[in-house]
């Protein structure tokens, strides 16, 4: 055999091989933090100031089987940050769990808060809660469940430490008595559903849960760091395995998953990617990217209609936090990715000097298309 040919077989074999064998994940959360748009350079740059935490999911299927290869950068449970309305989608997940428990009552039974004008559905709360992240819808669906009930159905299912025990920008936001809900079982019938005394926090004990060198309480400045010990505590880790375990359950032991009906898990992954136009907001003021920090959250952009993100963003206190499934069909691209980042140059808490448009809006946003491009580049 001639020379030319024994180098033409070797270079073959080495081309069937590489193209039979499983490609290495490659780590697009490392490529995206090295990239050189000033979004990102900016945080990079001067990263010690930002606690950021970020964590993401690289999503493998071979036939019936998937696979997810996590990548992790900065994530540490016992470094707190303010979870703000990520917690939501908590109280989103167990109050259709709670519904099956309950006879005649169903997503779209009628309800109101006793002493509430109000009257709603689950569906329109939780609905409301992703399109446009409404604080009340939230806590009409916290005096259904309790702090209790959230922190134990949690614990149950050993997805990770968590701890909720308050309402959001309430006035009563830690009040450990819920208030009942009254629900319509027809058009003249109403029954009030048994309200619940809860635990009483405790204070959490976790690094960085104190932050801030000074804060606002009722206008009056407070020269000391606000204390986040009896606030809720969502950490990173968490809030991806939740997130992992309802877009997809069959990669979960029965009793790990969440216990939702068909037709629940269906409408709640539906209002997850629901835009506040589709429900009928003012597009001006809620744009398609308004609850959508990764990839959208800096601009007006329309969101393609090929592009679905199931999503829980956050922001308060400073920090910006978002939970996302990305998934792309025409492009065969789908990643989790959650990530949050403080921004609060002057030190100072409750005044509003927030560097959210600035600083921490456009670098989520452009992480999310940086990993993106990764994906739909480099992965297939």
């Amino acid at each position: 055999m001639s020379g030319k040919a024994i180098v033409f077989i070797t270079v073959l074999t080495i081309l069937l091989l590489a193209c039979s064998s499983p490609k290495v994940p490659q780590d697009f959360l490392a490529m995206a933090l090295s990239s050189q748009h000033p979004s990102i350079k900016k945080v990079m740059d001067s990263v010690a100031q930002y606690e950021l935490q970020i964590k993401y999911t690289q999503i493998n299927r071979d036939h019936d089987s998937i696979t997810f290869t996590d990548y992790h950068y900065q994530v540490n449970d016992s470094n707190y940050f303010y979870p703000a309305s990520t917690v939501k989608l908590l109280t989103a997940i167990l109050s259709l769990e709670k519904l099956n428990e309950l006879d005649s009552v169903d997503l779209y039974s009628r309800f109101y808060i006793e002493g509430d004008s109000l009257e709603t559905t689950f569906a329109n709360e939780i609905s409301k809660i992703f399109a446009v992240s409404d604080n009340e819808a939230n806590n009409r669906l916290f005096e259904f469940l309790g702090q209790d009930r959230i922190n134990e159905e949690l614990k149950s299912r050993d997805i990770g430490p968590a701890r909720i025990s308050h309402r959001l920008s309430a006035l009563n936001s830690d009040e450990v008595t819920t208030v009942p809900l009254v629900i319509y079982l027809n058009d003249s019938t109403v029954t009030p559903l048994k309200y619940s005394t809860n635990t009483i926090a405790k204070p959490l004990k976790l690094k960085k849960i104190k932050k801030g060198k000074a804060f606002y309480e009722n206008k009056e400045l407070i020269n000391e760091a606000f204390n986040f010990s009896l606030k809720n505590y969502y950490p990173i880790n968490t809030q991806h395995e939740v997130l992992k375990r309802l877009i997809f359950p069959e990669a979960f032991p029965k009793e790990k998953r969440f216990r939702l009906k068909k037709n629940q898990h269906q409408f709640l992954l539906n209002a997850m990617c629901t835009l506040p136009k589709d429900l009928g907001y003012d597009p001006v003021d809620y744009y398609d990217g308004y609850c959508k920090f990764f990839m959208y959250r800096d601009t007006k952009d329309t969101i393609p209609k090929k592009l679905k993100i199931y999503n829980k963003a956050g922001s308060a206190y400073g920090t910006l936090t978002d939970c996302a499934y990305i998934k792309d069909p025409t492009n065969k691209v789908e990643f989790l990715l959650t990530a949050t980042l403080l921004v609060n140059a002057n030190g100072i808490l409750n005044d509003n000097q927030y560097e959210y448009q600035d600083i921490g809006l456009p670098f989520l946003a452009q992480l999310g298309r940086e990993i993106y491009h990764l994906e739909r580049t480099q992965k297939h």
